[in-house]
């Protein structure tokens, strides 16, 4: 019995250490303006598709022609080159066109998969970037507030970038010039997937 106590004592300490360290680092007001920023572009997207269907362009219909225009392979394609390079295009963009696919939820695992993938290779270019120092200091600027909130944070901001609208490509190669555990960032990159179905929750609906 006392062995137990003893162990939920030691629990409670380090959940109370930490628990005091996030809001000494502003964790929380990150996470609260974070969630508020990811609301906020959801509906954003969502309105903004409303108007164009309304007022410009049918869009599901633009999305079927891209679909019969381009095989899956030219989109998967463009995609990872975007994943792998400062997530360049919105994923919600590539979902939506998985709405319109033969198998949906399939593109969706594949899409998925392509940015977990994208994120691997990020990481690898942060973590070779001291091979061009100019490209180094170039990036290191660019993504200089990833990588100061990974020095802080660890792998629960490996976490927030893989679910939230941070860019996952930068935090992915912060973490790679940084040179943040490997084996961890693969664990905490692979909540990308719960993004992509939960966005695709929402956005297969609007389509």
């Amino acid at each position: 019995m006392n062995g137990e106590n003893t162990v939920k004592n030691s629990v409670s300490k380090r959940l109370g250490l930490l628990n005091r360290y996030f809001k000494i680092t502003r964790f929380y007001t990150f996470l609260k303006d974070t969630a508020f920023k990811g609301g906020f572009l959801i509906a954003l997207f969502v309105a903004l598709v409303f108007l164009l269907d309304t007022f410009v362009i049918d869009i599901n219909l633009l999305l079927s022609n891209l679909v019969e225009s381009y095989s899956p392979l030219v989109i998967f394609s463009i995609f990872i080159v975007s994943e792998s390079v400062l997530g360049l295009l919105p994923p919600e963009v590539f979902i939506a066109w998985a709405s319109k696919s033969t198998s949906p939820y399939l593109f969706l695992f594949t899409l998925a998969s392509i940015s977990y993938l994208g994120g691997i290779i990020s990481y690898f270019i942060g973590g070779r970037l001291f091979l061009i120092p100019a490209v180094k200091n170039y990036i290191e600027v660019k993504i200089a507030k990833h990588i100061v909130n990974l020095r802080k944070w660890g792998g629960v901001f490996v976490f927030l970038g893989a679910v939230s609208p941070l860019p996952h490509s930068m935090v992915s190669m912060a973490s790679g010039l940084i040179k943040y555990n490997f084996k961890h960032y693969l664990l905490w990159s692979l909540f990308r997937y719960i993004r992509f179905l939960v966005y695709a929750l929402v956005i297969f609906q609007v389509f």
